[in-house]
């Protein structure tokens, strides 16, 4: 019986020895909740989305195809800048033949090079703004919104897309006035939640310098306890995370690392 007791007591202390530092106090355990800094993708000009190539949910790599402008008015435009520069080198090489010959003057010359650079800029623009009627991924992502659909008409600089590259998943929590010392930057946090996997992790990677809730200059000793500071964490495992995933997080006890 009493060999029974020491075996009962030695596994007890092994299990206590085997937790990790944050599990064993309850105090450093937070809630938080994850978020996401979203790539808007947005046309620079005006116009009717023509096709859409990417919906919610779908995975995308970056440079690829996302939707596309309707552009009649671009394509038009680039016809007159391509007729404007080559009347503007036929004219060039007409005062450069005559500046040859000793029929023209330097200054003809001078005009007629500076009108081509000035019309071969122009079409340039031109077959840039055409160009930019199709807009690619910035980078590898998840597409999370599509706000607009084809034949809806979309103005300069509203998003058609919201994109969620992976990097750009975060957690977010706040620390009490009281245990903001004992964190820093880069420090791992454990993460739990509902169905996810054992194991998850993040990093610290901002703290707030100021109080989310800031009481009067003067205040009581209970009234600081109630400050709480925001941090960010990015995790090490974000394809395992949703966004607006409400989640605990798991201080190390007393600045200890995993």
């Amino acid at each position: 019986m009493m060999i029974v007791r020491i075996v009962i007591a030695i596994a007890v202390i092994a299990a206590i020895v085997a937790v990790p530092a944050w599990n064993r106090d309850p105090e450093s355990t937070l809630q938080g909740w994850v978020e996401a800094d979203l790539v808007f993708v947005s046309p620079d000009e005006n116009g009717r989305v023509e096709t859409l190539a990417a919906r919610e949910g779908d995975s995308v790599k970056k440079g690829a195809p996302l939707f596309t402008l309707d552009d009649e008015l671009q394509r038009a435009d680039l016809v007159v800048a391509e007729a404007s520069v080559e009347n503007a080198r036929a004219t060039f090489e007409r005062a450069k033949q005559l500046l040859k010959n000793s029929a023209g003057t330097q200054k003809a010359y001078d005009d007629a090079e500076a009108a081509l650079r000035s019309a071969e800029a122009r079409c340039n623009a031109a077959q840039t703004r055409l160009a930019r009627r199709r807009a690619a991924s910035p980078a590898d992502g998840v597409v999370q919104q599509v706000y607009f659909r084809p034949g809806e008409m979309v103005t300069a600089g509203r998003p058609v897309v919201a994109l969620l590259p992976p990097g750009n998943i975060k957690v977010r929590f706040f620390v009490p006035e009281a245990t903001l010392p004992t964190i820093a930057i880069g420090d791992a946090v454990a993460l739990r939640c509902d169905g996810c996997p054992v194991g998850l992790q993040a990093h610290v990677s901002f703290i707030s310098r100021t109080a989310e809730f800031t009481p009067p200059v003067i205040y009581s000793q209970e009234e600081r306890a109630k400050l709480v500071f925001m941090v960010e964490a990015r995790p090490e495992k974000p394809e395992q995370l949703r966004v607006g995933q409400p989640l605990s997080v798991l201080l190390a006890a007393n600045g200890a690392r995993p």
